[in-house]
């Protein structure tokens, strides 16, 4: 069954024999999974994806994309309690952080080199002067 990655895509679904298929495109290597959740059916497509991971939008169960494997965390005993062995999340950033850490670098800038810092802005949002 061909791909056909419609322009700029990174994930998107496709229907073979009466069945829906999601497809997410990380650079050049592809994952497909069924379209639909196993938990309830959710559309994976629209889930988030991050760090080889899709969450379904409907009730937050996650997958595995290279393995398809649900994500489980250990449970382990404390003060004779189960409790769910979760790593820390990552502290919150603001999307000035964010968008740098996704920013290409200034035009002739070896590569590596950081983007190219913004213009700062005027009093009423313009250009400073």
């Amino acid at each position: 069954m061909p791909l056909d990655r419609p322009e700029g895509a990174s994930r998107w679904t496709f229907s073979h024999a009466g069945r829906s298929y999601a497809v997410f495109a990380d650079g050049d290597v592809f994952y497909v999974t069924d379209g639909a959740c196993p938990h309830n059916g959710g559309p994976l497509a629209e889930g988030l994806v991050r760090d080889g991971v899709v969450t379904c939008p409907w009730h937050w169960y996650s997958y595995e994309l290279a393995t398809g494997r649900c994500r489980r965390y250990p449970v382990v005993l404390v003060g004779g309690r189960p409790h769910a062995s979760i790593p820390p999340a990552e502290p919150a950033r603001s999307w000035s952080q964010i968008l740098r850490a996704h920013a290409r670098p200034a035009a002739g800038a070896p590569a590596g080199a950081p983007a190219a810092p913004a213009a700062p802005a005027g009093a009423d949002g313009g250009p400073a002067e």
